[in-house]
């Protein structure tokens, strides 16, 4: 059963296009991820599912409803999670929590049983103004009043970005636990990591959608053999490699290069062979298996190449 079905949406600031024909059905009960980089589309997407914009073209259901007619109803059965923190700085915690539970008609005690295992590590902080908690405890607290209301379907923008490691796991374990307990999850992230914690993800890049699969069928589509390559000095590296005749992609990953081959019949010897005649120094090379971000970088330029 579909909890989220977006049809042909498009949208556009001006020159803008920050969606092109999205189309994507979201089952009931599952984390679906929208993975992709600062200005792929992802917040006017989900603006766009809670009610607070309009497209241009297409249209949206949220557990059956239609964004556009329905939109009262709409907001009654989800909780949004903005990008950026969006609750009252200048009231205390328990002060956000009683607000948000105010406005949808509800009490702090009615909603308790859905975020207790939440509520219990921010409680100590309760009189303490939102504006001044941690960034994962202002997580925590956001989560918390988007689901104070016990909603059917949540929608989390970015809600990892800027938090420290541990809270993301901390986070990504309560989504977990929410999904058990039969909450449709939408959650857009820039971490091409966190695509593994969610059920099913679509890659998004410059309003379009690139790809939806597991992560798990979308790593394994990855059908080339990739290398990682270091060396002393990584900018000379990329460089000799970049201007290689031979390669078919090139792609900087932290202090490493990520490469495919056009003629996929050489090797590492070969690879080696190339980059010593062209003095670089200190070399390491391994065949590796390629990560969402590989596939991510894969898929732009396969579009990049059609789009030409």
């Amino acid at each position: 059963m579909q909890s989220i079905v977006i049809e042909n949406i498009s949208k556009s600031y001006g020159d803008v296009k920050a969606l092109n024909n999205i189309n994507i059905e979201v089952y009931k009960g599952e984390i679906f991820g929208i993975i992709g980089p600062d200005g792929a589309g992802k917040t006017t997407l989900f603006e766009i599912l809670t009610t607070l914009q309009n497209s241009d073209i297409g249209n949206a259901c949220v557990d059956g409803m239609d964004v556009q007619k329905e939109h009262r109803d709409i907001r009654n059965i989800v909780g949004y999670m903005p990008g950026r923190f969006s609750l009252y700085q200048d009231l205390s915690v328990i002060e956000n929590l009683e607000f948000f539970a105010r406005i949808f008609g509800t009490t702090v005690e009615e909603g308790y049983d859905l975020i207790k295992d939440i509520w219990v590590q921010i409680e100590p902080f309760k009189k303490r103004y939102a504006g001044k908690l941690s960034g994962g405890m202002k997580q925590k607290l956001a989560l918390c009043c988007a689901l104070i209301h016990q909603p059917k379907i949540l929608f989390l923008d970015e809600p990892t970005t800027g938090v420290d490691p541990v809270s993301r796991k901390e986070f990504w374990d309560m989504l977990k636990n929410l999904k058990q307990r039969g909450i449709t999850i939408f959650v857009s992230t820039p971490y091409m990591d966190e695509a593994f914690l969610c059920d099913r993800v679509a890659l998004i890049q410059d309003g379009g959608i690139m790809k939806i699969d597991t992560p798990e069928s979308v790593v394994s589509s990855f059908d080339r053999k990739l290398y990682d390559i270091k060396a002393g000095n990584i900018h000379n590296l990329l460089k000799v490699l970049r201007e290689w005749e031979n390669i078919h992609s090139c792609n900087a990953f932290g202090q490493s290069v990520h490469i495919t081959l056009k003629d996929e019949s050489q090797g590492s010897d070969y690879i080696l062979d190339y980059l010593q005649k062209h003095s670089i120094e200190a070399i390491y090379i391994k065949e590796i298996v390629a990560t969402i971000e590989d596939c991510f970088m894969e898929l732009m330029s396969i579009r990049d190449e059609n789009n030409n």
